[in-house]
Protein backbone atom coordinates (compact mmCIF):
# COMPACT_ATOMS: atom_id res chain seq x y z
CA UNK A 1 0.00 0.00 0.00
CA UNK A 2 2.93 2.23 -0.82
CA UNK A 3 0.64 4.72 -2.64
CA UNK A 4 -1.21 5.79 0.09
CA UNK A 5 2.62 7.81 1.76
CA UNK A 6 1.43 9.61 -1.83
CA UNK A 7 -1.97 10.46 -1.69
CA UNK A 8 -3.43 14.09 -1.44
CA UNK A 9 -7.09 13.75 -1.43
CA UNK A 10 -10.12 15.71 -2.95
CA UNK A 11 -12.92 15.10 -0.92
CA UNK A 12 -16.61 15.97 -2.77
CA UNK A 13 -20.20 15.04 -2.36
CA UNK A 14 -21.34 13.94 -5.42
CA UNK A 15 -24.98 14.48 -5.18
CA UNK A 16 -24.07 18.10 -4.27
CA UNK A 17 -21.58 18.68 -7.10
CA UNK A 18 -23.39 18.05 -10.10
CA UNK A 19 -26.69 19.42 -8.94
CA UNK A 20 -28.77 16.65 -8.37
CA UNK A 21 -32.37 16.35 -7.27
CA UNK A 22 -33.10 15.89 -3.67
CA UNK A 23 -34.52 12.99 -3.85
CA UNK A 24 -34.76 10.14 -5.63
CA UNK A 25 -38.55 10.14 -6.16
CA UNK A 26 -37.94 13.41 -8.02
CA UNK A 27 -36.80 11.83 -10.91
CA UNK A 28 -38.63 9.62 -13.31
CA UNK A 29 -38.93 6.24 -12.28
CA UNK A 30 -36.10 4.02 -14.15
CA UNK A 31 -34.39 7.14 -15.91
CA UNK A 32 -30.85 7.68 -15.44
CA UNK A 33 -29.11 10.59 -15.13
CA UNK A 34 -25.88 10.49 -16.64
CA UNK A 35 -23.80 12.91 -14.60
CA UNK A 36 -20.82 11.66 -13.15
CA UNK A 37 -18.92 13.10 -16.21
CA UNK A 38 -19.51 16.73 -14.59
CA UNK A 39 -16.79 15.26 -12.28
CA UNK A 40 -14.68 13.57 -14.69
CA UNK A 41 -14.55 16.96 -16.25
CA UNK A 42 -12.71 18.30 -13.10
CA UNK A 43 -9.84 16.18 -13.40
CA UNK A 44 -7.05 17.97 -14.72
CA UNK A 45 -8.39 20.66 -11.89
CA UNK A 46 -7.39 18.09 -9.54
CA UNK A 47 -4.40 17.31 -11.12
CA UNK A 48 -2.99 21.17 -11.46
CA UNK A 49 -3.94 21.67 -7.75
CA UNK A 50 -1.83 18.93 -6.63
CA UNK A 51 -4.02 15.99 -5.72
CA UNK A 52 -3.85 12.85 -7.01
CA UNK A 53 -6.74 10.99 -5.19
CA UNK A 54 -10.57 11.55 -5.27
CA UNK A 55 -12.58 10.84 -2.36
CA UNK A 56 -16.24 10.68 -2.42
CA UNK A 57 -19.55 10.77 -0.83
CA UNK A 58 -21.77 8.22 -1.16
CA UNK A 59 -22.55 7.58 -4.99
CA UNK A 60 -25.00 4.60 -4.27
CA UNK A 61 -29.24 4.57 -5.07
CA UNK A 62 -30.15 5.86 -1.86
CA UNK A 63 -33.16 7.75 -1.13
CA UNK A 64 -32.06 11.45 -0.87
CA UNK A 65 -28.57 12.68 0.18
CA UNK A 66 -26.84 10.08 -0.27
CA UNK A 67 -26.78 7.91 3.74
CA UNK A 68 -29.51 6.12 3.50
CA UNK A 69 -29.29 3.66 1.29
CA UNK A 70 -31.40 1.64 -0.74
CA UNK A 71 -29.03 -0.36 -3.13
CA UNK A 72 -24.87 -0.88 -2.47
CA UNK A 73 -24.68 -2.21 -5.74
CA UNK A 74 -25.98 0.04 -8.09
CA UNK A 75 -25.31 3.67 -8.50
CA UNK A 76 -27.40 6.57 -7.59
CA UNK A 77 -30.02 7.31 -10.68
CA UNK A 78 -29.28 10.78 -10.13
CA UNK A 79 -25.30 10.47 -10.71
CA UNK A 80 -26.01 7.59 -13.53
CA UNK A 81 -25.57 3.66 -13.85
CA UNK A 82 -22.85 1.66 -13.71
CA UNK A 83 -20.89 2.29 -17.23
CA UNK A 84 -20.59 6.19 -15.70
CA UNK A 85 -18.73 4.78 -12.83
CA UNK A 86 -16.33 2.69 -14.72
CA UNK A 87 -15.90 5.19 -17.26
CA UNK A 88 -14.86 7.61 -14.29
CA UNK A 89 -12.64 5.01 -12.78
CA UNK A 90 -11.05 4.25 -16.05
CA UNK A 91 -10.67 7.89 -16.48
CA UNK A 92 -8.98 8.30 -12.77
CA UNK A 93 -6.37 5.47 -13.83
CA UNK A 94 -5.51 6.85 -16.69
CA UNK A 95 -4.46 10.01 -14.68
CA UNK A 96 -2.75 8.66 -11.86
CA UNK A 97 -6.00 9.12 -9.69
CA UNK A 98 -6.79 7.16 -7.09
CA UNK A 99 -10.66 6.51 -6.00
CA UNK A 100 -12.05 6.36 -2.21
CA UNK A 101 -15.87 5.23 -1.81
CA UNK A 102 -18.15 6.12 0.93
CA UNK A 103 -18.96 3.15 3.03
CA UNK A 104 -22.32 3.57 4.44
CA UNK A 105 -22.51 0.54 6.07
CA UNK A 106 -23.24 1.16 10.00
CA UNK A 107 -27.50 1.84 8.59
CA UNK A 108 -29.56 2.12 5.57
CA UNK A 109 -32.58 3.43 4.54
CA UNK A 110 -35.82 2.11 5.72
CA UNK A 111 -37.09 1.52 2.71
CA UNK A 112 -33.85 -0.75 2.25
CA UNK A 113 -35.37 -4.40 1.06
CA UNK A 114 -33.54 -5.43 4.20
CA UNK A 115 -35.17 -3.58 6.10
CA UNK A 116 -38.67 -4.37 4.51
CA UNK A 117 -38.32 -8.09 5.40
CA UNK A 118 -36.98 -7.22 8.91
CA UNK A 119 -40.29 -5.53 9.50
CA UNK A 120 -42.59 -8.07 7.69
CA UNK A 121 -40.82 -11.55 9.23
CA UNK A 122 -40.37 -9.77 12.70
CA UNK A 123 -37.25 -9.27 14.76
CA UNK A 124 -37.09 -13.04 16.09
CA UNK A 125 -37.09 -13.99 12.32
CA UNK A 126 -33.51 -14.38 10.28
CA UNK A 127 -34.28 -11.85 7.98
CA UNK A 128 -35.32 -9.75 11.69
CA UNK A 129 -31.59 -10.47 12.50
CA UNK A 130 -30.14 -7.86 9.77
CA UNK A 131 -30.89 -4.93 12.05
CA UNK A 132 -31.01 -3.79 15.66
CA UNK A 133 -34.16 -3.73 17.66
CA UNK A 134 -35.81 -2.11 20.78
CA UNK A 135 -39.06 -3.34 22.26
CA UNK A 136 -40.10 -4.57 18.87
CA UNK A 137 -38.97 -1.13 16.85
CA UNK A 138 -36.31 -0.91 14.45
CA UNK A 139 -32.84 1.38 16.13
CA UNK A 140 -32.93 4.41 14.25
CA UNK A 141 -29.09 6.10 14.22
CA UNK A 142 -28.79 8.76 16.12
CA UNK A 143 -32.28 8.68 16.59
CA UNK A 144 -33.39 9.51 13.03
CA UNK A 145 -35.68 6.74 12.70
CA UNK A 146 -35.35 6.78 8.50
CA UNK A 147 -31.75 5.27 9.12
CA UNK A 148 -32.36 1.83 10.51
CA UNK A 149 -28.90 0.37 11.89
CA UNK A 150 -27.41 -2.73 10.66
CA UNK A 151 -26.65 -5.94 13.06
CA UNK A 152 -22.94 -6.47 13.06
CA UNK A 153 -23.29 -9.07 15.29
CA UNK A 154 -24.88 -11.24 12.79
CA UNK A 155 -22.41 -13.05 10.46
CA UNK A 156 -24.86 -12.67 6.97
CA UNK A 157 -24.26 -8.93 7.24
CA UNK A 158 -20.60 -9.37 7.85
CA UNK A 159 -20.53 -11.61 4.63
CA UNK A 160 -22.27 -8.78 3.41
CA UNK A 161 -20.59 -5.42 4.03
CA UNK A 162 -17.51 -7.18 2.63
CA UNK A 163 -19.07 -8.75 -0.84
CA UNK A 164 -20.08 -5.31 -1.31
CA UNK A 165 -16.82 -3.71 -0.42
CA UNK A 166 -14.73 -6.21 -2.94
CA UNK A 167 -17.20 -5.78 -5.71
CA UNK A 168 -16.30 -2.23 -5.97
CA UNK A 169 -12.76 -3.01 -5.04
CA UNK A 170 -12.56 -5.40 -8.13
CA UNK A 171 -14.26 -2.73 -10.11
CA UNK A 172 -11.17 -0.80 -9.66
CA UNK A 173 -11.66 1.45 -6.41
CA UNK A 174 -8.51 1.82 -4.11
CA UNK A 175 -10.36 2.74 -0.34
CA UNK A 176 -13.25 3.27 1.56
CA UNK A 177 -14.49 5.57 4.36
CA UNK A 178 -16.51 3.93 6.89
CA UNK A 179 -19.11 6.11 7.49
CA UNK A 180 -19.91 6.47 11.38
CA UNK A 181 -17.64 3.75 12.24
CA UNK A 182 -17.61 4.64 15.90
CA UNK A 183 -21.43 3.77 15.96
CA UNK A 184 -20.50 -0.41 15.79
CA UNK A 185 -17.25 0.06 17.57
CA UNK A 186 -13.97 -1.13 16.19
CA UNK A 187 -14.13 -4.92 17.27
CA UNK A 188 -17.34 -4.98 15.40
CA UNK A 189 -15.27 -3.99 11.93
CA UNK A 190 -12.30 -5.99 12.21
CA UNK A 191 -13.56 -9.44 10.93
CA UNK A 192 -14.95 -7.09 7.90
CA UNK A 193 -11.42 -4.76 7.56
CA UNK A 194 -9.17 -8.23 7.78
CA UNK A 195 -11.25 -9.96 5.08
CA UNK A 196 -11.12 -6.69 2.88
CA UNK A 197 -7.59 -6.36 3.09
CA UNK A 198 -7.42 -10.33 2.81
CA UNK A 199 -8.79 -9.94 -0.92
CA UNK A 200 -7.30 -6.89 -1.57
CA UNK A 201 -4.01 -5.83 0.36
CA UNK A 202 -3.72 -2.44 -1.39
CA UNK A 203 -7.22 -0.71 -0.43
CA UNK A 204 -6.94 2.06 2.26
CA UNK A 205 -10.00 1.95 4.65
CA UNK A 206 -10.63 5.02 6.98
CA UNK A 207 -12.82 5.37 9.82
CA UNK A 208 -15.06 7.88 10.36
CA UNK A 209 -14.60 8.71 14.25
CA UNK A 210 -15.90 12.29 15.77
CA UNK A 211 -14.26 12.06 19.13
CA UNK A 212 -11.17 10.68 20.78
CA UNK A 213 -10.21 6.89 21.43
CA UNK A 214 -8.45 6.38 17.81
CA UNK A 215 -5.62 4.72 19.23
CA UNK A 216 -7.35 2.11 20.24
CA UNK A 217 -10.19 2.08 17.36
CA UNK A 218 -7.17 1.31 14.82
CA UNK A 219 -5.68 -1.43 17.22
CA UNK A 220 -9.59 -3.27 17.56
CA UNK A 221 -10.43 -2.85 14.09
CA UNK A 222 -7.31 -2.67 12.33
CA UNK A 223 -8.10 0.12 9.58
CA UNK A 224 -5.51 2.25 8.25
CA UNK A 225 -6.47 5.66 9.33
CA UNK A 226 -9.64 7.65 11.10
CA UNK A 227 -10.92 11.17 10.54
CA UNK A 228 -9.05 13.49 12.71
CA UNK A 229 -11.65 15.64 14.24
CA UNK A 230 -9.34 16.64 17.12
CA UNK A 231 -6.76 18.60 15.08
CA UNK A 232 -9.60 19.98 12.76
CA UNK A 233 -11.37 21.28 15.72
CA UNK A 234 -7.97 22.84 16.93
CA UNK A 235 -6.70 24.24 14.10
CA UNK A 236 -9.65 27.01 13.29
CA UNK A 237 -10.31 27.32 17.20
CA UNK A 238 -7.06 27.74 18.35
CA UNK A 239 -6.88 30.85 15.50
CA UNK A 240 -9.96 32.13 16.29
CA UNK A 241 -9.16 32.63 20.17
CA UNK A 242 -5.95 32.90 19.76
CA UNK A 243 -4.83 30.78 22.19
CA UNK A 244 -2.13 28.22 19.80
CA UNK A 245 -1.52 26.84 23.13
CA UNK A 246 -4.40 24.64 22.31
CA UNK A 247 -3.44 24.14 18.78
CA UNK A 248 0.76 22.96 20.37
CA UNK A 249 -1.59 20.41 22.90
CA UNK A 250 -3.71 19.10 19.73
CA UNK A 251 -0.70 18.75 17.97
CA UNK A 252 1.39 16.63 20.62
CA UNK A 253 -1.66 14.09 20.33
CA UNK A 254 -1.30 14.20 16.89
CA UNK A 255 1.95 13.28 17.42
CA UNK A 256 1.17 10.20 19.46
CA UNK A 257 -1.46 8.88 17.00
CA UNK A 258 1.01 9.60 14.21
CA UNK A 259 3.82 7.24 15.76
CA UNK A 260 0.97 4.51 15.01
CA UNK A 261 -1.12 5.49 12.24
CA UNK A 262 -1.76 7.81 9.79
CA UNK A 263 -4.56 9.75 10.22
CA UNK A 264 -7.13 11.24 7.94
CA UNK A 265 -6.60 14.55 8.27
CA UNK A 266 -8.60 18.12 6.89
CA UNK A 267 -9.75 21.44 7.06
CA UNK A 268 -13.50 20.77 6.45
CA UNK A 269 -15.51 17.94 4.56
CA UNK A 270 -19.58 17.81 3.75
CA UNK A 271 -20.35 17.65 7.56
CA UNK A 272 -19.00 21.21 8.88
CA UNK A 273 -18.86 24.55 8.11
CA UNK A 274 -16.42 25.56 5.52
CA UNK A 275 -12.99 26.77 7.20
CA UNK A 276 -13.84 30.01 5.17
CA UNK A 277 -16.72 30.55 7.51
CA UNK A 278 -15.15 29.04 10.70
CA UNK A 279 -12.09 31.14 10.37
CA UNK A 280 -12.90 34.94 12.13
CA UNK A 281 -10.13 36.26 10.58
CA UNK A 282 -9.76 35.01 6.42
CA UNK A 283 -6.24 36.44 6.91
CA UNK A 284 -5.32 33.66 8.93
CA UNK A 285 -6.49 30.93 6.13
CA UNK A 286 -3.08 30.18 5.09
CA UNK A 287 -1.89 29.47 8.70
CA UNK A 288 -4.70 26.80 8.74
CA UNK A 289 -3.63 25.32 5.29
CA UNK A 290 -0.10 25.07 6.08
CA UNK A 291 -0.97 22.97 9.30
CA UNK A 292 -2.83 20.43 7.33
CA UNK A 293 -0.24 19.99 4.32
CA UNK A 294 2.83 19.41 6.70
CA UNK A 295 1.86 18.14 9.53
CA UNK A 296 2.05 13.85 9.01
CA UNK A 297 -1.15 11.61 8.03
CA UNK A 298 -3.20 11.64 4.19
CA UNK A 299 -4.33 15.42 4.07
CA UNK A 300 -7.39 15.72 2.63
CA UNK A 301 -8.63 18.75 0.93
CA UNK A 302 -13.17 19.44 0.49
CA UNK A 303 -13.79 20.65 -2.74
CA UNK A 304 -14.07 24.48 -2.88
CA UNK A 305 -11.96 24.98 0.49
CA UNK A 306 -9.26 25.50 -2.24
CA UNK A 307 -11.78 28.13 -3.42
CA UNK A 308 -11.96 29.81 0.10
CA UNK A 309 -15.89 28.71 -0.64
CA UNK A 310 -17.85 29.69 2.70
CA UNK A 311 -20.98 27.82 4.09
CA UNK A 312 -22.23 27.48 7.43
CA UNK A 313 -24.05 24.30 8.69
CA UNK A 314 -27.42 24.44 10.49
CA UNK A 315 -29.17 21.85 12.51
CA UNK A 316 -32.24 21.94 10.73
CA UNK A 317 -33.41 20.37 7.66
CA UNK A 318 -31.43 21.34 4.49
CA UNK A 319 -28.86 22.44 6.79
CA UNK A 320 -25.92 20.71 5.13
CA UNK A 321 -26.84 22.55 2.04
CA UNK A 322 -24.37 25.20 2.03
CA UNK A 323 -21.53 23.31 2.56
CA UNK A 324 -22.45 20.28 -0.22
CA UNK A 325 -23.70 23.21 -3.46
CA UNK A 326 -23.32 22.66 -7.09
CA UNK A 327 -20.13 23.18 -8.79
CA UNK A 328 -20.18 24.31 -12.40
CA UNK A 329 -20.14 22.07 -15.31
CA UNK A 330 -15.73 23.52 -15.47
CA UNK A 331 -13.55 24.90 -13.40
CA UNK A 332 -13.31 28.04 -16.22
CA UNK A 333 -16.86 29.09 -14.78
CA UNK A 334 -15.23 29.30 -11.64
CA UNK A 335 -15.35 32.85 -10.21
CA UNK A 336 -12.00 34.83 -10.00
CA UNK A 337 -12.21 35.60 -5.87
CA UNK A 338 -10.75 32.12 -5.07
CA UNK A 339 -7.76 32.70 -7.12
CA UNK A 340 -5.72 33.69 -4.34
CA UNK A 341 -6.53 31.23 -2.21
CA UNK A 342 -6.34 28.43 -4.81
CA UNK A 343 -2.23 30.08 -4.90
CA UNK A 344 -1.67 29.18 -1.34
CA UNK A 345 -3.43 25.45 -1.60
CA UNK A 346 -0.92 24.77 -4.76
CA UNK A 347 2.05 26.44 -3.42
CA UNK A 348 2.03 24.48 -0.34
CA UNK A 349 0.65 21.03 -1.51
CA UNK A 350 4.14 21.50 -4.07
CA UNK A 351 5.77 21.96 -0.58
CA UNK A 352 4.58 18.24 0.81
CA UNK A 353 5.10 16.70 -2.78
CA UNK A 354 8.59 17.91 -2.55
CA UNK A 355 8.78 16.47 0.77
CA UNK A 356 7.07 13.10 0.84
CA UNK A 357 8.63 12.27 4.33
CA UNK A 358 6.50 14.63 5.89
CA UNK A 359 3.69 11.99 5.64
CA UNK A 360 5.42 10.13 8.77
CA UNK A 361 7.40 13.04 10.19
CA UNK A 362 7.87 13.37 13.94
CA UNK A 363 6.56 16.10 15.92
CA UNK A 364 7.48 18.72 18.13
CA UNK A 365 6.38 22.19 18.90
CA UNK A 366 8.47 25.39 20.44
CA UNK A 367 7.90 29.21 21.18
CA UNK A 368 4.43 28.77 21.51
CA UNK A 369 2.48 32.19 22.72
CA UNK A 370 -0.68 33.03 22.37
CA UNK A 371 -0.46 33.92 18.52
CA UNK A 372 2.99 32.30 18.03
CA UNK A 373 4.67 29.02 17.62
CA UNK A 374 6.53 26.72 15.63
CA UNK A 375 6.55 23.23 14.32
CA UNK A 376 9.19 21.05 13.96
CA UNK A 377 8.93 17.94 11.88
CA UNK A 378 11.75 15.60 11.35
CA UNK A 379 13.12 12.43 10.33
CA UNK A 380 16.37 11.04 10.92
CA UNK A 381 17.93 12.55 7.99
CA UNK A 382 15.08 15.84 7.42
CA UNK A 383 14.26 18.37 9.23
CA UNK A 384 11.48 21.64 8.45
CA UNK A 385 10.02 23.72 10.80
CA UNK A 386 6.36 25.92 10.30
CA UNK A 387 6.25 28.80 12.09
CA UNK A 388 2.95 31.17 12.73
CA UNK A 389 2.16 34.34 13.77
CA UNK A 390 -1.86 34.78 14.21
CA UNK A 391 -1.64 37.92 15.98
CA UNK A 392 -2.34 41.49 14.67
CA UNK A 393 1.70 42.33 15.22
CA UNK A 394 5.12 41.87 13.62
CA UNK A 395 6.38 39.05 15.67
CA UNK A 396 9.74 36.35 15.79
CA UNK A 397 8.69 32.22 16.21
CA UNK A 398 11.95 30.92 16.52
CA UNK A 399 14.75 32.13 13.83
CA UNK A 400 11.44 33.02 11.64
CA UNK A 401 10.03 37.17 11.47
CA UNK A 402 6.78 37.13 10.54
CA UNK A 403 4.60 39.65 9.59
CA UNK A 404 1.00 39.43 10.98
CA UNK A 405 -0.77 36.37 10.28
CA UNK A 406 1.45 34.98 8.24
CA UNK A 407 3.45 31.92 8.50
CA UNK A 408 7.23 30.61 7.48
CA UNK A 409 8.82 27.38 6.36
CA UNK A 410 12.59 26.20 6.71
CA UNK A 411 15.03 24.14 7.75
Amino acid sequence: MGWVSSVVWWHCYPLGFVGAEPRVADVSAGKICHRLGHLTGWFDYLIELGANGLMLAPVFASTSHGYDTLDYLRIDPRLGGLADFDALVRAAQERGIRICLDGVFNHVSEDHEIVRRALADGPDSEAGQWVTWNDGYTIGFEGNLDLVELNFAHPPVVDYIVDVMCFWLDRGVDGWRLDAAFAAGGAAWRPIVNRVKAAHPDAWIVAELINGGYTEFVAQSNVDSVTQYELWKAIWSSLNDHNLHELAWALSRHADFSARFRSQTFLGNHDQSRIATLLREPRNLPLAVAVLMLVPGIPTIYAGDEQAFTGEKLDQPGGDNAVRPPFPKSPAELLPFGAATLTVYQDLVRVRRNHPWLVDAALTTSDVTNTTMTIHLTTETDHLTLALNAGDEPATAGAHSLQPHSYAIGP
